[in-house]
């Protein structure tokens, strides 16, 4: 999953007019470690609390603090039909915390998606 985010956010960032090594680096892959492992990070433990079986609401940390991946979602996706740019976790996040696809079908989405082909 990790592996597939970088590649997303790449793709994304690219389209854009990023540059390559910026993914690859501190930034990029380091900050989508940390925010995806980390227990400090409030993304990890939204997606902990969600996968178990807890409402978007009631996974949402309290105070106010944002939750970076559920907040961005929608506007990456509208971003990515801009560039033309495929996102399928940003999307199955979308669908999860938007429209109320449990996380168990995303995941399933995930898995059943044909294996793309590159030019």
């Amino acid at each position: 999953l990790v592996c597939r985010g970088l590649a997303e956010m790449t793709r994304l960032g690219l389209a854009v007019g990023g540059r390559a090594e910026t993914f690859s680096g501190l930034s990029g892959l380091g900050d989508l470690v940390l925010t995806a492992t980390g227990s400090l990070s409030r993304n990890h433990e939204f997606g902990r609390q969600l996968g178990a079986g807890q409402s978007v609401a009631g996974s949402l940390p309290a105070g106010g603090k944002v939750v970076e991946g559920a907040a961005n979602a929608s506007t990456l996706l509208k971003l990515a039909q801009q560039y033309q740019v495929e996102l399928p976790i940003c999307e199955a996040v979308h669908q999860v915390v938007h429209q109320g696809l449990p996380c168990a079908d995303a995941l399933q989405h995930l898995l059943e998606r044909d294996v793309p082909t590159w030019e």
